[in-house]
């Protein structure tokens, strides 16, 4: 009897994807039932809790040449001697002067192995001499982008692994026309980028090995579609399939603007978790040759809803990292700028937060809300100490206090975990689907809780399985709930947990098709705050939390000043950011909530613009500690240390 995978696959669950290889079947779980692999803290390697101050320069010389100009890659006499100082001992000396402890080097960019032969054997050899001077390195492993001119003459077979758009023509990687996108799921490729991360790991050393570019998904080529229709057959019924116009699902193409909206909403989600599968799959490839190097990639910040391919809930559970890269901070004619959601998703998700730290304002955000990373404080590209982002200004001398309490500092931040009694809902359905009235609603509640100084989590459907850790759910623009969503939210519910609404919660499936009747509707009262608009949320929220948030602040306080509590053994550390440069906040009255049957020893202020902490007057009304801080410049985090009673 013949035994084929459409036979076995009409057995076995949707949530089970089938490959077929030499020995027999090969059963590997979606996404959906994957574990996370990201490490948990207790499992990271010891150097990470030095607290990471980053430098990079990870650009090859051939791609350099390319980049800046030429319309060929081979570098200037004086280019050479330039990238061989930046490799050399006395640019690691500089840089540990400045600080820095991981240094992210270049590996490889696209171009070829025979292309970046000597580059790659540099990288070796530079990676010994950072790890002999106790220093930790980072890898630009590859981009999500090939330089075909050079790469097709080695390899002709990789035309294949192009991602190609709905016309049938490469992405290039914006003008960078001599880049284009290619197939992460493409198991050609896959292999021969398996072999990069085996070079990573077991010749560079590396400790933490970063892929970028992670932004483009599957297009319009023979694997992406092949895997959409699997994909579909996976996910749908037949009966289902023929409503979406689907008769033969070997047939099925991706859809155009007059398909069944069903058949859009599946593409978006085969998209996401299509993106989150091939970094789930180098991941753990990564895992199997050193259990503890580090992992991340580049999708960019979170910004104001969930934008497929990218699905931030999803992807970074796979890794250890992520890169932001985003623009700068401050308070400007109203509106407050900040990268708060980036570290709040980091957070939610385990994963360090990278981003660019050029201006002491952006020291003492990430102070406060990424506590196991500074940031990357600078550029060394032809051995050029600058700050980074192509500014052509040199480090700013401003950071170094930062940096230097940052390393001095380490007990303050050191296995410090946030003080979090609200979590909002990114939904993927509700914010992919529902367009901009859903999410605009979720983006509206998190930006008042920021201007409130609210201690919230962001977090996606990936997370709602520790939903427990919290007091109060917020749905806002959540209409779009799965049964697992549901059933998580009810089991919140159940066990004590409240949720503030804003808009219609669960009156769709994920697939936004109606339910009969909303999924929530019989939930019992007081386990609801039902609000009217995003003004209405810290109201409800203090109500569901019995009247005072974990931090209160006097009335007056002005919008620009941004908190983060954190807690530690024994301790419990009040981060606070002024946003408004040049206008100090005085006099800030604060009432904190300790853990109860706590009471409170001390309170101390530290801050990078002093020598030693202060000691402030306190008083305190049963779990509750009241203090004033005398002045906030730009950063100061007050230290409240308890005993028991």
């Amino acid at each position: 009897m013949k035994i084929t995978l459409e036979a076995v696959r009409q057995f076995l669950p949707r949530n089970i994807h089938v490959l077929l290889c030499p020995m027999g079947f090969f059963l590997v779980f979606s996404l959906g039932t994957l574990s996370a692999q990201t490490l948990p803290r207790e499992s990271r390697p010891r150097w990470v809790n030095e607290g990471l101050v980053m430098a990079g320069s990870w650009e090859p010389l051939i791609f350099r040449v390319r980049r800046d100009g030429s319309p060929h890659y081979d570098p200037t006499p004086e280019q050479v001697a330039a990238w061989q100082r930046e490799h050399s001992p006395e640019m690691i000396a500089r840089l540990k002067d400045l600080g820095v402890n991981l240094v992210i080097i270049h590996c490889y960019k696209g171009a070829g192995l025979k292309a970046e032969k000597e580059s790659m054997a540099e990288a070796v050899r530079f990676a010994q001499l950072i790890h002999e001077a106790g220093l930790r390195v980072g890898v630009y492993n590859y981009s999500g982008a090939f330089l075909w001119e050079l790469f097709f003459q080695e390899m002709p077979e990789a035309r294949d692994w192009i991602v190609l758009n709905a016309e049938g023509n490469p992405i290039p990687y914006g003008r960078a026309l001599y880049r284009y996108y290619w197939n992460r799921n493409h198991p050609d490729a896959q292999r021969f980028y398996q072999g990069i991360v085996r070079f990573a790991v077991e010749e560079v050393k590396a400790d933490l090995i970063y892929f970028d570019n992670y932004h483009v998904g599957p297009g319009y080529d023979a694997v992406s579609v092949n895997r959409f229709r699997e994909y579909l057959q996976r996910q749908f019924t037949p009966q289902e399939l023929t409503e979406m116009g689907i008769e033969r699902v070997a047939e099925a193409q991706p859809p155009r603007g007059d398909s069944p909206a069903i058949l859009r909403f599946a593409w978006q989600d085969y998209t996401a978790e299509s993106l989150a599968d091939s970094y789930h799959a180098m991941a753990r490839y990564a895992r199997s040759l050193r259990q503890d190097v580090l992992v991340g990639c580049n999708p960019g910040g979170v910004g104001s809803a969930i934008r497929p391919p990218v699905d931030h809930g999803r992807l970074l559970t796979a890794g250890d990292a992520y890169w932001v890269e985003s623009g700068r901070v401050g308070y400007h004619e109203g509106r407050l700028l900040t990268r708060i959601r980036n570290y709040k998703v980091g957070q939610a998700t385990g994963n360090i937060t990278f981003d660019y730290t050029i201006t002491p304002l952006e020291a003492a955000e990430s102070l406060a809300f990424n506590p196991d990373c500074l940031g990357c404080i600078a550029w060394f590209e032809y051995a050029q100490l600058i700050a980074p982002q192509g500014s052509t200004d040199s480090v700013d001398p401003a950071i170094l206090p930062f940096v230097q309490f940052y390393r001095r500092a380490r007990h303050l931040f050191r296995d410090a975990s946030p003080v979090t009694e609200v979590a909002v809902l990114r939904n993927f359905a509700s914010q992919v689907f529902g367009g901009s009235a859903c999410w605009q609603l979720t983006h509206a509640v998190e930006e008042e809780l920021i201007r409130n100084r609210v201690c919230f989590q962001i977090i996606y459907d990936q997370q709602l399985a520790q939903v427990g850790r919290y007091r109060i759910l917020v749905l806002a623009g959540c209409p779009a709930l799965g049964d697992p969503q549901v059933e998580a939210i009810r089991k919140f519910v159940a066990n004590g947990g409240k949720l503030c609404v804003l808009g219609p919660a669960g009156t769709h499936d994920q697939w936004l098709r109606p339910r009969s009747r909303p999924a929530l509707e019989d939930l019992p009262p007081g386990s609801v705050l039902q609000v009217g608009n995003p003004q209405e949320v810290i109201a409800a929220l203090r109500l569901g939390c019995g009247g005072k948030l974990a931090i209160e602040f006097a009335d007056g306080t002005p919008v620009g000043l941004c908190a983060e509590l954190m807690e530690q053994p024994g301790r419990r550390l009040l981060h606070l950011v002024n946003y408004r440069r040049n206008e100090p906040v005085a006099d800030c009255q604060v009432d904190v909530a300790l853990p109860p049957g706590k009471e409170p020893k001390q309170v101390l202020i530290f801050s990078p613009e002093r020598s030693a902490p202060i000691p402030l007057a306190f008083s305190c009304e049963g779990n509750r500690v009241r203090f004033c801080l005398p002045q906030i410049n730009v950063y100061e985090i007050a230290v409240i240390e308890f005993d028991e009673p």
